[in-house]
C-alpha cells in the first residue's frame, strides 16, 4: 500500500515503545483524552500499517473515534479496510476524512485522502471515477511540493491505465514514479512501483521481463515489512511461472501467498489467489479441483465488491465448462464476464471475453454470431495493444473462411 498521511509528530521507535504507546492510548480514550488520544493513534497506527497489522489498526482508530470526529482516525480506518477487503466501508470512512481535512485547509492529507479514494475505486473496477479522484488530487500534491505524495499518485494513475489495457501509457507514468519514490527514500512504494512494472511486462508477455521486476520488489518488501504486499509480489511471481508452464512453481509461490493473504485479513487478494490456483489445476487438466477452488473464490470477490476479479473467475468458470462440454453453462458465464467487463470499461480484458465467446460460439455453430464477437475481439485487441492480436486476427480469417463455406 502506498498513500499514507503523514503529520509532523514523532515517529514511534522501536517495539516496546509502541507498546507503551499503545498503553498510552489505551488510558487516554478510557480517560476522555481526545488530544493524547488522536496523537498517539496516529503514530501507533503509522508502524502497523507499514507492517500490515490491518485489525489492530482499525480497532485503534476505532476507539480513538468514540471521542468525535478525527481525520487521521478516519483515514486509518478507511486503510484497513480497504486493504482487508471492504471497499463500500473504506470509502465511507474516507469520504469523512476529507471532509474533515478539507474544513481545516489541510491540503497535503486532503491530496492523500483523494488517492487512496481513488484506489479503492480503481479495486472496483470504476477506473473513471478512480482517473477523477487522482486528477483531483494530482495538483494539489505539486502544489505543496509534495514529491512523495506526487510520486504514489503517478504510480496510482498508471494502474489505472494497466487495468483499462493501455500498458504503454501505464509504462509512462510508473517511469515518473519511480525515480521520485528513489529520490524521497520512499521503499515501500518503490516495490509498489516496481511490481507494477513487472504486471505490466507480464501483461506484454515478456515473462523474464516480469520476473526480474518482481525479483527487485519482493526482497524490499520483506525489507520493510510490507507482508501484504510480500504476498501480492509471491502471487505475481506465481502467476509469470504458471505462464511460463511451470506449474509446480507456480503452486509454491501460491502456496506462500495464500496463507499470508488469510493472515492480514486481505480477503480480496486471498480470492485472487485462490483463483489462480484454480487456474493452475486447470492447467494440469485436474479440472474438478479447479472448479473447487474458483468456487472458493467467486463469493468472497462478491462479498468484497471485486467486479473485475468476479469476472474473471466467472471467465474461468465458463472455460472449464466448455472443455467438459456444457456449451450452455458456459455461455451464461461468459455473457456475465462481458457485461462486467463493458460495465467497468476493462477493454483489455473484454477483448480476451470477446475472443472466448466467439470460440464457443464457433464450437456450437453459431458463426455468423462468433463473427460478430471475434471483430470487436481484434478491435479492442489493436486499442489495447495485446500480445495476442495476431492470433485473435488469425481467428478471425479463420471464421470468415468458414462462413464462406
Amino acid at each position: 500500500m502506498l498513500a499514507g498521511v503523514e503529520n509532523s509528530l514523532t515517529r514511534v521507535g522501536p517495539a516496546a515503545t509502541v507498546a507503551q504507546w499503545v498503553e498510552v492510548h489505551r488510558l487516554a480514550v478510557a480517560g476522555r483524552e481526545p488530544v493524547i488520544a488522536r496523537h498517539v493513534g496516529r503514530q501507533v497506527a503509522r508502524v502497523w500499517l507499514r507492517t500490515s497489522r490491518f485489525a489492530d489498526v482499525e480497532a485503534l482508530a476505532a476507539a480513538t473515534l468514540t471521542l468525535g470526529p478525527d481525520a487521521g482516525a478516519c483515514y486509518d480506518l478507511g486503510w484497513a479496510q480497504s486493504v482487508t477487503g471492504r471497499p463500500r466501508p473504506a470509502l465511507d470512512s474516507y469520504e469523512q476524512a476529507l471532509r474533515l481535512y478539507r474544513e481545516v485547509d489541510d491540503h497535503g492529507n486532503e491530496a492523500a485522502t483523494l488517492t487512496s479514494i481513488g484506489r479503492v475505486y480503481n479495486g472496483l473496477g470504476d477506473r473513471q471515477q478512480a482517473l477523477a479522484y487522482y486528477g483531483q488530487a494530482l495538483p494539489i500534491v505539486r502544489e505543496v511540493g509534495d514529491r512523495a505524495g506526487e510520486a504514489v499518485t503517478l504510480n496510482n494513475i498508471g494502474r489505472v491505465y494497466a487495468g483499462l489495457g493501455d500498458r504503454q501509457r501505464a509504462l509512462a507514468y510508473y517511469g515518473q514514479a519511480l525515480p521520485m519514490m528513489r529520490e524521497v527514500g520512499d521503499r515501500a512504494g518503490e516495490a509498489v512501483t516496481l511490481n507494477n512494472i513487472g504486471l505490466v511486462y507480464d501483461g506484454l508477455g515478456d515473462r523474464q521481463r516480469a520476473l526480474a521486476y518482481f525479483g527487485q520488489a519482493l526482497p524490499i518488501r520483506r525489507e520493510v515489512g510490507d507482508r501484504a504486499g510480500e504476498a501480492v509480489t509471491l502471487n505475481n511471481i506465481g502467476r509469470v511461472y504458471d505462464g511460463l508452464g511451470d506449474r509446480q512453481r507456480a503452486l509454491a509461490y501460491f502456496g506462500q501467498a495464500l496463507p499470508i493473504r488469510r493472515e492480514v485479513g486481505d480477503r480480496a487478494g486471498e480470492a485472487v489467489t485462490l483463483n489462480n490456483i484454480g487456474g493452475v489445476y486447470a492447467g494440469l487438466g485436474d479440472r474438478q479441483r479447479a472448479l473447487t477452488y474458483y468456487g472458493q473464490a467467486l463469493p468472497i470477490l462478491r462479498e468484497v465488491g471485486d467486479r473485475a476479479g468476479e469476472a474473471v473467475t466467472l471467465n474461468n468458470i465458463g472455460s472449464i465448462r466448455f472443455q467438459e462440454g456444457d456449451l450452455a453453462g458456459a455461455e451464461e458465464a461468459f455473457d456475465e464476464v462481458l457485461e462486467v467487463f463493458r460495465t467497468i470499461g476493462d477493454r483489455g480484458s473484454e477483448a480476451t471475453a470477446s475472443f472466448n465467446m466467439a470460440s464457443l460460439l464457433l464450437r456450437m455453430d453459431r458463426v455468423d454470431d462468433a463473427i460478430e464477437f471475434q471483430r470487436r475481439a481484434v478491435a479492442l485487441a489493436e486499442q489495447t495493444g495485446d500480445p495476442a492480436l495476431d492470433q485473435m486476427r488469425a481467428f478471425l480469417v479463420q471464421l470468415e473462411q468458414e462462413q464462406k463455406g
